[in-house]
């Protein structure tokens, strides 16, 4: 017996996390993003999410900046606010205004904990 992903929903957004600007350079080439884009917003960002759409795909890109002297609280409270953002954009793309309170609070837990694992991955091969 082999057991089945429980998901009920796919995402209708690709999203990932990039920790550096050599990271996001190298997303923007793989999605083929031909105009300059900054890594942050501005120098006072701690985090961004870029979204890109090419056809009918859309691409969030979070970009987290320099967490030195982050606890790992702080850290995730970043990739929480920037979950948000996520989420709203697939809300936006599923034409749905009123999502349940648990499909919304499922569907950010889910992309959180995306985050979450990818961060530590990242962090762990940069090691």
């Amino acid at each position: 017996m082999q057991w089945m992903d429980r998901a009920l929903i796919v995402s209708p957004i690709y999203y990932g996390l990039c920790l550096d600007e050599k990271d996001f350079k190298k997303t923007l080439k793989q999605l083929k993003v031909e105009e300059h884009v900054e890594f942050l917003l501005n120098d006072k960002a701690n985090a961004t999410v870029h979204f890109f759409t090419k056809d009918k795909d859309t691409a969030a890109v979070v970009c987290l900046g320099d967490t030195k002297g982050q606890s790992l609280e702080q850290i995730y409270s970043i990739l929480v606010h920037e979950a948000i953002h996520i989420w709203q954009t697939i809300k936006e793309d599923m034409n749905e205004d009123s999502p349940s309170k648990e499909l919304e609070a499922y569907s950010i837990q889910r992309i959180v904990l995306n985050l979450f694992i990818s961060y530590k991955d990242q962090k762990k091969k940069k090691k």
